[in-house]
C-alpha cells in the first residue's frame, strides 16, 4: 500500500461525515423555505407561498434518498434525521397552510378558527404517532398533507360549511384505519404513481402561476391526479392496516 493510498483511506471517514452533514443541512433548508412561505401566508400572497412550499416539498421528496445513500445514521448520528424531517414537515405541511386558510377568509372566523385549532392539535398528535407508517411504507391514516388540502380549497374556492366539512373529515381520517400512499417509498405502482405526482406538480404550478386560477386543463389534471391517489389504496393488495 502506498503512502497516497493510506492518506486517502484516512480522509475517507471525514469525507463521509461531511457528506452526511450536508444532507442534514439540506433537510434543514426546508425550514428556511417554510419560514419564507409562512411570511407570504401571513400576507395572503398564496401563489408565492405555494412556490416556497413547493421548494420545501422538493427537498422533502429527495432528502430521504440522499440520507440513505450517505448513511447519515452511521456517519452523522448526532443529528436525528427522522426528527429533523418531522420538525420541517410540521412547519410546511401543517402550520403554514393553516395560517393561509386562516388568512384566506374561506370560512368566517367563528367557524374557521375552532376548526383550524382542532386541525393543529390533531396534527401534532398524528406527527407523534409511532404508527404513522405501515410496515410496507404506506401512511396510516390521512398523512396531514394540509398543504395539499389547502391548495385544493384555495384553487377551487371551496368556502363556508363545505370547506369546514372537508377539514373535519380529513382530521378524522388521520386516525382512521385507512392508508395513503407514500409516493417515494411505496413499491407498488411506483412508476405510475411518480408519473401522477409529476402531473399533479405541473398542474399545481400552472394554477399557482395564474394567481390560484390557472387554465381549465390544469384544474382537471389536478382533480384526476388527486382521484388517482385517493383510489390507489384500493390496489394495495394487503389486509387490515398494521
Amino acid at each position: 500500500m502506498t503512502r497516497g493510498d493510506s492518506s486517502d483511506n484516512k480522509q475517507e471517514p471525514g469525507t463521509r461525515r461531511f457528506q452526511a452533514w450536508l444532507v442534514h443541512v439540506f433537510t434543514a433548508c426546508g425550514a428556511g423555505a417554510g419560514l419564507l412561505a409562512l411570511e407570504r401566508a401571513s400576507a395572503a400572497d398564496f401563489p408565492l407561498m405555494f412556490a416556497w412550499l413547493g421548494l420545501a416539498l422538493l427537498i422533502d421528496g429527495v432528502d430521504g434518498t440522499l440520507a440513505r445513500a450517505a448513511k447519515v445514521h452511521e456517519h452523522a448520528p448526532q443529528i436525528d434525521g427522522d426528527i429533523l424531517d418531522l420538525v420541517v414537515d410540521f412547519l410546511t405541511y401543517v402550520i403554514v397552510p393553516l395560517v393561509a386558510l386562516w388568512r384566506s377568509q374561506l370560512m368566517p372566523v367563528w367557524l374557521g378558527a375552532p376548526i383550524l385549532l382542532l386541525v393543529a392539535v390533531a396534527s401534532a398528535l398524528y406527527f407523534a404517532d409511532r404508527r404513522m407508517k405501515t410496515s410496507d411504507h404506506w401512511f396510516r391514516g390521512f398523512p396531514a398533507l394540509w398543504n395539499v388540502a389547502a391548495f385544493y380549497l384555495l384553487a377551487f374556492a371551496v368556502n363556508g360549511w363545505f370547506a369546514a366539512a372537508i377539514m373535519v373529515a380529513l382530521t378524522a381520517l388521520m386516525f382512521a384505519p385507512v392508508v395513503f400512499v407514500h409516493p417515494m417509498r411505496v413499491a407498488q405502482w411506483r412508476s405510475v404513481t411518480l408519473g401522477a405526482g409529476a402531473v399533479w406538480l405541473v398542474c399545481a404550478a400552472l394554477i399557482a402561476a395564474g394567481g390560484m386560477q390557472g387554465p381549465a386543463l390544469a384544474r382537471w389534471g389536478l382533480l384526476l391526479a388527486g382521484g388517482y391517489f385517493l383510489a390507489l389504496p384500493l390496489l394495495r393488495g394487503k389486509g387490515p392496516v398494521a
